[in-house]
């Protein structure tokens, strides 16, 4: 399994945020990024917020919310926030051209190990990874809105992800205080899919 420490989060709309949160929460150094400055503090407010209602609820320590709102970072360009990072959850509107963008760039700018997962609950993992060349480091990890809230983390293994993939997602969701439900992609591809 691989070891992760620090986790990037590629857009900084309500699941990024979210998964920023429980990221941070969790204990990872955490780095969201997004191109508009205006997105990012929007996040970062509703970061705060999340956590203080959190801590006056009782679910977390006052020092467990300041040590997961140190932990956060951001960065106004994709690779800023990922060349340091150990996994790469993109959070990008559902739309295949964006994720296949940001999944050909991601591939070319992080270590070789970084595992590369798209928080897509509708398009194949399996087609967005063979833009890449590391399909066996691609995952899905589905979380559900409003991600600081819902326990539902699903895990979707494309048709190449390989076992220490797998349980390294299902151990960064468990960290996160999910509950990881494991699906297993058996998507209809194009055959442009398999042209790079």
């Amino acid at each position: 399994m691989a070891q992760v420490s620090t986790i990037a989060v590629i857009g900084a709309g309500t699941m990024g945020r979210g998964i920023a949160h429980v990221a941070a929460l969790g204990g990872y150094r955490t780095i969201l990024e997004d191109l508009l400055p205006n997105a990012l503090r929007k996040a970062e407010s509703e970061i705060r917020s999340h956590l203080d209602k959190a801590v006056e609820s009782g679910k977390v320590s006052t020092g467990e919310a300041e040590a997961a709102f140190a932990r956060l970072e951001y960065a106004g360009g994709v690779e800023e926030a990922a060349r340091e990072a150990d996994l790469v959850i993109e959070a990008v509107p559902e739309e295949m051209e964006s994720k296949i963008e940001i999944f050909t760039l991601l591939d070319k700018i992080c270590r070789p190990g970084t595992i590369l997962a798209s928080n897509t609950s509708s398009l194949s993992i399996t087609e967005i990874a063979t833009v890449t060349y590391r399909a066996k480091k691609c995952v899905g990890m589905h979380f559900c809105n409003p991600v600081h809230k819902m326990n539902l983390l699903e895990i979707v293994r494309a048709l190449e992800t390989d076992d220490d993939t797998l349980a390294t997602a299902i151990d960064v969701g468990r960290r996160m205080g999910k509950e990881v439900v494991i699906i297993k992609e058996s998507p209809t591809l194009s055959p442009a899919a398999f042209t790079r």
